[in-house]
């Protein structure tokens, strides 16, 4: 069955745990900059959004890559980058609209969160559960609604729209 993993704004507290333990899980490091999620906050408003690798289908990324080094992997549903077609171009980064693909300076490489082969270490360590890795079927699709509307909302203020 496949899994997809949510993010509920309203339960992150900013502590940035995950960021640290997807550091360490992907690049043997604890520095957040080599995470694959990122906590961005609007600190005068209090609020923090994890962002990550939605797995979007189709995924704008895969749609750009000139050598195919982006797949899907049909057991998780998420696309996985192979770096021995990698060249570097970085225009699945600028194809991505949610910053869901990265770079990771000192290895010199795009990278994404492909949910840790099923076991995602962020939820793991998620204390608040803001990050849940919960089957597609079971997600709750008016609470989605609502935060997406409440998310909308506060962009529009600080838009000015």
């Amino acid at each position: 069955m496949q899994k997809i993993l949510i993010v509920d704004h309203e339960r992150c507290t900013g502590c940035r745990l995950c960021e640290l333990v997807c550091s360490v899980k992907n690049a043997g490091v604890s520095n957040p900059s080599r995470a694959r999620i990122h906590i961005i906050k609007w600190e005068m408003e209090g609020f923090e959004l994890p962002m990550v690798c939605p797995q979007c289908e189709p995924a704008p990324c895969m749609a750009v890559c000139p050598v195919d080094a982006l797949s899907r992997d049909g057991d998780l549903e998420r696309v996985v980058i192979d770096y021995d077609l990698c060249i570097g171009c970085k225009l699945c980064v600028a194809a991505c609209p949610f910053g869901g693909m990265g770079i990771d300076t000192v290895a010199k490489k795009v990278i994404k969160c492909e949910l840790c082969d099923g076991d995602p270490t962020c939820v793991d360590f998620c204390q608040p559960q803001a990050l849940q890795y919960v089957p597609a079927g079971t997600v709750n699709l008016r609470k989605k609604r609502e935060a997406g509307l409440k998310f909308s909302e506060l962009m529009r203020r600080f838009a000015g729209v």
